[in-house]
C-alpha cells in the first residue's frame, strides 16, 4: 500500500458536505469517524449558497463531498460556481444514482471521484477521501517539478543565445585584429618587436581558444535545476 501524502499527525482533514438530507449527513460523519487512521473534521452544509460561503470563509477545507440533487440546484451547477471562484479544493461527488452520463460530465468540470450512496461501506468513503487529497497532492508536486524544469530549460536556452551573441560579436573584431598581425607580421621588426608580437600571439591563441571552448559548450549536459543548491544543503 502507498503511503499517504497525509501523516495521521498532521490535523483532521476538513470535509465539507452538500447535501440536504440530514439522515445521509449522520450517516457520513459515522463513517468519518469510524475510521482510524486519520482523523476528519465534517462541516455539512444544506444549500450551494450556504457552501460557497462557507468556501469564501473557510480556507482550511481540504475536500467537498456534494450530492447531485440539491435545494433549488443541482452538483454541476455547484461545481462550474467553484470552478468560477477558482477554486482549488478537490470535490467527490456521493449520489444516489447510478447515471454514468452524469459522472462523465462531472468528471469534465474537475470532479476527482464519483461515489454511490448504497455502496458506502464503513471504510470506503474515507479511504476515497485520503486517496483523493493524495492524488491531487502528487499532481501538484508534479506541476511545481515541471514548472522547475521549465524555468530551467528557459534559462538553457537563454544563456545559449547570449554565449551564441557574444562568439558571433568576438569573431570580426578577431577577424580584424588577425589580418592586421598578419600585415605587421610582413614588415621588416626589430627584435624587440617580434618578442611583442610574439607574446601578442600567444595570448591571441588563448582568446581564441576560450571562445572556441564557449562555443563548443554542452548544454545538454549542464544541471539548470538547481545542483548548487542542493549541493549547499547537503553540505
Amino acid at each position: 500500500m502507498t503511503e499517504s501524502f497525509f501523516p495521521a499527525h498532521q490535523q483532521p482533514i476538513q470535509v465539507l458536505l452538500v447535501d440536504d438530507d440530514i439522515s445521509f449527513a449522520k450517516l457520513v460523519q459515522y463513517h468519518l469517524q469510524k475510521f482510524q487512521n486519520r482523523d476528519f473534521k465534517l462541516i455539512w452544509k444544506e444549500t450551494v449558497d450556504e457552501a460557497l460561503a462557507e468556501v469564501q470563509q473557510n480556507k482550511s477545507i481540504d475536500l467537498i463531498l456534494t450530492d447531485y440533487v440539491l435545494q433549488g440546484s443541482n452538483g454541476l451547477e455547484f461545481c462550474l460556481q467553484l470552478n468560477e471562484m477558482d477554486s482549488e479544493i478537490p470535490i467527490v461527488f456521493v449520489t444516489a444514482t447510478r447515471d454514468f452520463k452524469l459522472a462523465i460530465e462531472a468528471m469534465k468540470l474537475g470532479v476527482e471521484d464519483f461515489l454511490i450512496k448504497e455502496d458506502l461501506a464503513e471504510s470506503i468513503l474515507p479511504r476515497t477521501i485520503i486517496n483523493v487529497l493524495d492524488r491531487v497532492q502528487m499532481h501538484k508536486q508534479i506541476k511545481a517539478v515541471e514548472k522547475r524544469m521549465l524555468i530551467a530549460e528557459k534559462r538553457a536556452e537563454a544563456i545559449r543565445e547570449l554565449v551564441v551573441t557574444v562568439c558571433h560579436e568576438f569573431n570580426n573584431p578577431l577577424a580584424a585584429i588577425k589580418i592586421s598581425a598578419d600585415l605587421i607580421r610582413r614588415q621588416t621588426l626589430q627584435e624587440e618587436e617580434m618578442a611583442i608580437l610574439k607574446r601578442f600571439d600567444e595570448n591571441f591563441h588563448k582568446i581564441e581558444a576560450e571562445i572556441k571552448r564557449l562555443r563548443d559548450i554542452n548544454f545538454e549536459k549542464i544541471d539548470f535545476h538547481g545542483t548548487a543548491v542542493q549541493g549547499k544543503q547537503g553540505s
